[in-house]
């Protein structure tokens, strides 16, 4: 399904929360929507499933405007904060199938389909609301993913899981998405989830919409300094400006673009060493070959120059 958003503006009282000229979805990707608290990722959620009214502008799904009462039935929507009603795991996922009008033997399997795949079919006989954070997390998602609805829409599906967890289903989302979903936009703050998960991003900032496109394209040419940082460069001061190293260019020894690292700390793993420290007032890490430095020394470091991105002042 594609989603097309034009002229959207949500305001919360005199704040404007969002202003976005024109963002889309396009069908059949992944999008994640890549921002800091209070961005406005969660509420455009929101506006796309009819959730909440916009002060101005339209939302179309492949070319069509569909009324917010009538979305429910193309849309499947994994809210941050999992909300189950009494009974068992089990019994909310057919609930929410019986309200899409499945016959039972059609909810039945697509409940023990999207249990298995997301790795909770042993909680499906469980009180609900006797489940863990990260079991109620795994819970909500497989039961989004169970709807199979044209489009889903995530928002921090990873959020209370401990590292172990989160780990294991940020790499089993993509196939599940692929195969529980035509098309996903997946919020989140983290970058490292954004990159794994998506085919496209959008990066919202501050309700704007700084960048949007193909994963690549946007990773490699961040507009603003504030959008470089989002998406993991290091912004360093420069005698002309602002310089954006891309994550992980940094290397020891001397290159297009160089810089003085003024060494902090060092933990040695067999022949390499992570060394942790700055560039002016940029903190950086840097793998070192051999002996590691001593702290309270420098370092010559530097970056390919197609991995660094100018700012002016």
């Amino acid at each position: 399904m594609n989603v097309a958003v034009e002229g959207l503006v949500f305001r919360r009282g005199r704040r404007t929360v969002l202003a976005i000229p024109r963002l889309e979805f396009a069908s059949g990707r992944v999008i994640a929507l890549l921002g800091p608290n209070g961005s406005g990722k969660s509420t455009l959620l929101r506006l796309i499933s009819g959730l909440e009214r916009p002060a101005a502008g339209t939302i179309s799904f492949d070319g069509a405007q569909i009324p917010p009462r009538e979305r429910s039935q193309a849309i499947a929507f994994a809210f941050q904060d999992a909300v189950f009603v009494s009974g068992t795991v089990r019994e909310n996922f057919d609930l929410a199938l019986r309200l899409r009008r499945l016959p039972e033997a059609a909810r039945a399997a697509r409940i023990d389909e999207a249990a298995g795949a997301c790795g909770i079919a042993v909680l499906l006989d469980r009180n609900a609301h006797q489940l863990s954070g990260g079991e109620a997390q795994r819970a909500n998602l497989a039961r989004a993913l169970a709807l199979r609805a044209p489009l889903t829409l995530l928002d921090e599906p990873l959020s209370g899981l401990d590292a172990a967890g989160r780990r294991q289903l940020l790499h089993a989302l993509p196939g599940l998405l692929r195969q529980f979903t035509r098309t996903a936009i997946v919020v989140t703050h983290d970058r490292e989830e954004a990159v794994r998960l998506a085919d496209d991003l959008a990066v919202l900032v501050a309700g704007e919409v700084r960048a949007s496109g193909p994963k690549a394209s946007v990773l490699r040419h961040p507009p603003d300094p504030e959008t470089a940082e989002l998406l993991g460069f290091t912004v360093v001061e420069s005698e002309g400006g602002l310089l954006a190293i891309a994550p992980g260019a940094l290397r020891v020894g001397d290159g297009a673009a160089p810089f003085v690292m003024q060494v902090d700390a060092a933990t040695e793993a067999g022949s390499r060493a992570e060394v942790s420290g700055w560039i002016g007032s940029a903190p950086v890490t840097v793998a070192v070959d051999g002996p590691a430095p001593t702290p309270g020394t420098t370092l010559a470091v530097s970056a390919d120059a197609r991995d660094v991105v100018r700012f002016g002042r």
